[in-house]
């Protein structure tokens, strides 16, 4: 079973940006999983903010973050990316990896989440 471990989060003044990275260990071969980011914002469900399949060549964005959030992967590194820019307040939630060797949007492996906090 593949383990997910996020990395990066933080506290940022609005505008400003934060690069969260999600290592993978164990399991298939990262390659195999179709990766995400999702978010939990204070008193709130669980979001999707961006998605890339296995080879990196597709990716998908809600437009809430679209033209703001970047996700990319490093396949030889076992990570995953998530590059956030112009962060807003609204933007504050724990941030989650999360993988799937499904071709659907439903993801079965989740790390433990790291904490971006964005001061207005």
């Amino acid at each position: 079973q593949v383990q997910l471990v996020e990395s990066g989060g933080g506290l940022v003044q609005a505008g400003g940006s934060l690069r969260l990275s999600c290592a993978a260990s164990g399991g298939r071969t990262f390659s195999s999983y179709a990766m995400a980011w999702f978010r939990q914002p204070p008193g709130k469900e669980r979001e999707l903010v961006a998605a890339i399949s296995w080879s990196g060549g597709n990716t998908y964005y809600p437009d809430s973050v679209k033209g703001r959030f970047t996700i990319s992967r490093d396949n030889a590194e076992n990570t995953v990316y998530l590059q956030m820019n112009n962060l807003k307040p609204e933007d504050t939630a724990v941030y989650y990896c999360a993988a799937t060797l499904r071709t659907t949007r439903e993801y079965d492996y989740w790390g433990q989440g790291t904490q971006v906090t964005v001061s207005s």
